[in-house]
């Protein structure tokens, strides 16, 4: 983005959308969720998600930042300095940071506007929460940030689990109030992901992508194209809607040595998006 029309949203309360450099050709972003390096610093599932292929981060509230930083976690709370050295370590690695999740959002204007607030910092597509009591204070800053917010699936029998709960939460609410796709938590909720996907995918603003075993129990996250999971005929339906955000992997296996798996996976998304360009 040139430095006029940066400086404009920002001028605006608008955050930058996501960089011509983390889309693919297919018109979507690529990131790694943080929290599958969560053994590890900011920094360092930074220099991960970089190695991996990456072009972008999906941070999550709590882990280490680490360099310079010490015991110090990323939070709506750190300084300008800090913000200003995450930035720098993504610039150094090519990387944006493109979402903020899974976040608590408070009722509270004050206190949701940190997150809000830190969003815009870092120039983020997104915040991923699962705080529907907080709608409306959400809904009134997407509005004035226009920064999207989609609504985290966790599996059975957390309170969010069924597809049809989030469409009631966000039923005549903004567009850009939507669902953050965890397909692989719906996979373990007995539902098939591709199912739900041509049922909701006109408000799906984000994806947690993965790959599984099988549908209807927890297993755990596989390389893309090696499950049962149909992330093909998913990113078809939800691009036949509209879709160009955030697909992030999170990939919550292996956790020591899951570079290459998350590679892998970036390398199939890769693959599907010059397929489909």
């Amino acid at each position: 983005m040139v430095p006029a029309v940066s400086a404009l949203l920002a001028l605006r309360g608008k955050a930058a959308p996501i960089p011509e450099s983390a889309q693919t050709p297919a018109g979507f972003g690529i990131s790694v969720q943080c929290w599958t390096f969560n053994r590890f610093t900011l920094f360092e599932a930074i220099e991960k998600s970089a190695a991996a292929g990456a072009t972008g981060v999906e941070v999550y509230k709590g882990q280490k930042i680490g360099g310079d930083h010490g015991d110090l976690a990323f939070s709506p709370d750190i300084s300008d300095e800090v913000t200003q050295s995450i930035l720098d370590k993504l610039k150094q690695h090519n990387l944006s940071a493109l979402n903020f999740g899974v976040t608590d959002i408070s009722k509270d204007e004050a206190e949701a506007r940190k997150t809000f607030e830190i969003a815009k910092k870092l120039g983020l597509y997104g915040i991923t929460t699962e705080s529907v009591d907080a709608i409306d204070t959400i809904e009134k800053l997407v509005k004035e940030y226009d920064i999207k917010v989609g609504f985290h699936n966790h599996p059975k029998p957390t309170a969010l689990w069924s597809p049809y709960t989030v469409l009631k939460v966000i039923d005549g609410r903004d567009k850009r109030i939507g669902f953050c796709a965890d397909v692989g938590h719906w996979a373990s909720s007995g539902l098939d992901p591709l199912d739900v996907v041509q049922k909701v995918a006109g408000r799906i603003v984000s994806f947690h992508m993965k790959d599984r075993e099988k549908i209807g129990s927890a297993t755990h996250d596989r390389p893309f194209g090696t499950g049962v999971i149909d992330i093909v005929g998913i990113l078809d339906a939800a691009r036949a809607k509209g879709f160009d955000g955030n697909v992030s992997i999170e990939y919550e296996h292996n956790w020591d040595a899951n570079v290459p798996d998350v590679a892998q996976c970036i390398g199939y998304l890769r693959a599907y998006s010059k397929m489909r360009a």
